[in-house]
């Protein structure tokens, strides 16, 4: 797994291979969220299951959600379940918003 600053992940989005992954809930998923983001609550392991199994595994994922925790665990199981190419945005929406949107 790969830890990125939002600047680093905001670099890894201009790129066309990507898949944006958001783990929040759903309620912070319709609070705000970047563009195009999968929502693959892992609080709920049923839902986020049903989204990680539809996922090609050679792709490259840039998964985040509101600090940086639930993202971090996001990738070490999807790095369990075969996925090569995940990415954590580290310190989550809340570095992303300091960071990017200020």
């Amino acid at each position: 797994m790969n830890h990125l600053s939002a600047k680093e992940f905001y670099e890894k989005m201009t790129l066309d291979n990507h898949i944006l992954l958001d783990v929040r809930t759903p309620a912070e998923y319709q609070q705000g969220h970047l563009k195009n983001a999968i929502l693959a609550d892992i609080n709920t392991p049923a839902d986020f299951m049903s989204v990680i199994e539809t996922l090609d595994k050679d792709k490259h994922y840039l998964i985040y959600c509101r600090s940086g925790a639930r993202s971090t665990s996001a990738c070490m199981y999807m790095e369990k379940l075969g996925f090569k190419n995940v990415y954590n945005l580290r310190g989550g929406i809340l570095e992303w918003t300091f960071e990017i949107e200020k």
